[in-house]
């Protein structure tokens, strides 16, 4: 697997990552919500994307294999899948729960998912 980065693909801004850093919260909540906004962002950016519109294939599962190909890791691609897509349920669990569409979340709605924990 590549170890090139590049800082401009992630989905999170900067303006977000402050906004967790400074909650009051610890450090593995701050962690757990980083990763959750990271996975909502992703499926906002999937969403939004009209090349995925192909009734027979899965948007997330196609996301994934072309972000695999950065790494040329097929492995890659199935274990990011597989965690986006839990993350996926239990945002679209949540969301359901507190009354609001998923694209909609925001840091106070996953703070208050971490804090349900």
């Amino acid at each position: 697997m590549s170890n090139n980065f590049d800082p401009s693909s992630n989905p999170l801004n900067i303006k977000t990552i402050r906004e967790i850093d400074n909650l009051d919260l610890t450090i593995m909540q701050k962690h757990h919500i980083r990763i959750l906004a990271h996975c909502l962002q992703i499926l906002k950016i999937i969403n939004v994307d009209s090349s995925f519109e192909n009734k027979n294939k899965n948007p997330l599962r196609e996301w994934c294999d072309n972000q695999s190909k950065k790494f040329d890791d097929k492995k890659f691609s199935d274990l990011f899948y597989h965690q986006i897509e839990s993350t996926s349920n239990k945002l679209s669990t949540f969301s359901k729960k507190i009354g609001k569409n998923i694209k909609d979340l925001e840091i106070d709605d996953l703070v208050l998912l971490v804090e349900e924990r």
